[in-house]
């Protein structure tokens, strides 16, 4: 069977190709792809600001963030999945068998780790189909849509960042995001769901006022005036108790010290790989702060389909999705993505 395939071949040379469709291994399944979006991280691979797109090996499919529907499964697939099962996957993919999978580490220490969308041997979901190894694939419910499913990936990223490596929030923390972008609002949603408040910082204007709408109690301009006065303003002087890095920028990484609370715990989530940053890092000695990254999401897949579906009637998802483009236009639907940033939160593509 042959489909039409999107590979990436180097910066600014994204061809779509018609392909044989790879034959099933065993513990492989074939998913006829529904929608799959443009992350910003396919969007700095495209435009070769970043190496995390290994087309240096190889052309390879874009594509992490998708949805679709299983069409066939291989011979030794073991657990629930099946045919006509909607269905989206870990980006991350770990293979479980080296030593540090079998000390527990996180996916990101994986000695053979591949990331599906990245790399020549994980390809993603830009595409008519997908063929993906039993192990990284989730259900979802029947009610969901292919949009829904593809959100998954971005929404577990937001959800771990709090939640996972021993993280917490209740109803008695005021978390603090940096961006408001696609994983800074689905920290926001989860931070919400807990019943704290929540603060989020973002330059762009529209941005913070989509915010509002997710989860977010007050959203601030970071230029307008002292960050810092201001949160200690809404939070009685105390400082977040929660700080949630999700915008990967300088100014940001450099604010978490000086917004922070006594004890807080600092979730760090947002790209920023390659920099370094000047902070006063004296300050989590006297506020004993705890810091914590997360490479990954480990065992949260299934985790955060739950989640989502607890809470996802509270919010409108669809329109968290600002563009949407047939898969024929795959192209005009990474100028949009590349070029109208402040707009475009998240760029679709339809099957």
């Amino acid at each position: 069977m042959k489909a039409k395939i999107a590979f990436m071949h180097g910066p600014h040379d994204l061809r779509v190709e018609e392909v044989e469709v790879p034959k099933l291994k065993p513990d492989q399944v074939l998913i006829k792809t529904g929608a799959c979006g443009i992350c910003g991280s396919d969007v700095e691979c495209f435009e070769g600001k970043s190496a995390e797109g290994r087309y240096d090996l190889g052309p390879y499919t874009p594509g992490h963030e998708w949805g679709g529907q299983i069409v066939e499964v291989g011979s030794e697939v073991k657990g629930e999945l099946k045919v006509g099962n909607k269905v989206t996957g870990d980006c991350v993919m770990a293979c479980g068998v080296c030593r540090n999978c079998k000390d527990g580490r996180m996916p990101s220490a994986c000695l053979n780790m591949r990331e599906i969308g990245f790399r020549p041997d994980s390809p993603g979901g830009m595409g008519e189909y997908m063929v993906v190894e039993e192990q990284y694939i989730h259900a979802v419910p029947d009610d969901w849509s292919y949009e829904d499913a593809a959100w998954v990936e971005t929404f577990s990223i937001g959800y771990f960042g709090i939640w996972g490596n021993g993280g917490f929030i209740d109803a008695s923390d005021t978390a603090l995001i940096f961006g408001a972008g696609p994983v800074g609002l689905s920290a926001a949603m989860v931070a919400k769901t807990s019943g704290a408040q929540v603060i989020m910082v973002d330059p762009i204007e529209s941005r913070r006022t989509r915010s509002l709408h997710y989860g977010v109690d007050e959203a601030i301009d970071p230029a307008e005036a002292s960050l810092e006065e201001r949160i200690m303003d809404l939070t009685g002087g105390q400082g977040a108790s929660v700080c949630v890095e999700a915008s990967g920028t300088d100014q940001a990484l450099a604010s978490l010290f000086d917004v922070s609370g006594h004890s807080a715990r600092i979730r760090l989530i947002g790209h920023s790989i390659g920099r370094k940053v000047p902070v006063e890092i004296g300050k989590t000695i006297w506020k004993t702060l705890s810091i914590t990254g997360s490479g990954g999401t480990k065992n949260f897949g299934q985790r955060t389909i739950r989640f989502m579906s607890a809470m996802k009637g509270n919010y409108d998802f669809a329109s968290l999705n600002t563009h949407h483009f047939p898969f024929s236009d795959l192209h005009k639907a990474f100028d949009v993505a590349i070029h109208n940033k402040r707009e475009a939160l998240k760029v679709m593509l339809t099957y």
